[in-house]
């Protein structure tokens, strides 16, 4: 498959060369969280087929972004992983993510599939390190049958799939209560406030919960939909 070029000599557009085909920057999200197999990668990404995901891999591994690793025990099987190169994109995805929150994302569309491991980044893209300072805790996320944590160091998160040995809080929910956060129709602190995320732990840790993750308010990004929106919170 020829690789397509603006042929510019421009940071921005040598960027866009490597990483501007549809999917590679989905790929990207997926192997940010950890080393992915091929069959986890189609499972995460519907709608991208086999030949094309391969092509993708094999780009990415081109060009220094991915590197094939093998699991350890008990997986033992092969898998795709960033490189450092690849790595250092997770400042820029994130900054999408925030974007998308504000501006795009929006309701859910008919159609669209949905994730609720997506949002391990998504909680990244809306941490706010300042009201972590000099805090050190550990969040537990269950969504239906996923599981991730969030661990926060004085003004730093690492979040990684699976349980925490030992949160100092754990949240429940469901995937449609997610889905409401990320719309912008609740929020972290509506759903502990209203019981749509169970919460349990530390009375601290939970009480600080939704200052340290902050999904930003959705905005129309034209100036007749954001006088209409101004009209109805008036009424």
């Amino acid at each position: 498959m020829e690789q397509r070029t603006y042929n510019q000599y421009c940071a921005t557009a040598r960027t866009l060369d490597l990483v501007g085909e549809r999917w590679t920057l989905l790929l990207i999200r997926e192997l940010l969280t950890g080393p992915k197999r091929f069959g986890d990668l189609q499972a995460s990404l519907r709608g991208l087929g086999t030949g094309l995901l391969a092509a993708r891999l094999k780009h990415l591994e081109r060009e220094g972004l991915a590197r094939k690793v093998t699991l350890p025990p008990p997986a033992r099987t092969s898998a795709y992983a960033l490189t450092e190169a690849g790595e250092e994109l997770g400042p820029a995805v994130l900054a999408l993510a925030r974007w998308g929150m504000r501006w795009a994302l929006g309701e859910r569309r008919e159609g669209e599939t949905f994730h609720p491991g997506w949002a391990v980044l998504g909680m990244e893209a809306c941490f706010v390190p300042e009201a972590s300072a000099g805090l050190r805790l550990v969040y537990e996320f269950r969504v239906d049958d996923e599981v991730f944590h969030a661990e926060v160091d004085d003004g730093a998160v690492h979040l990684v799939h699976g349980p925490a040995q030992r949160p100092d809080a754990s949240i429940a929910m469901s995937e449609d209560v997610l889905i409401a956060m990320a719309s912008g129709r609740s929020s972290m602190r509506a759903a502990v406030e209203d019981g749509g995320a169970a919460v349990s732990g530390d009375p601290d840790a939970v009480r600080r919960l939704p200052d340290l993750f902050h999904i930003p308010v959705p905005r129309s990004r034209t100036p007749e939909q954001a006088a209409q929106e101004a009209e109805q919170a008036e009424e």
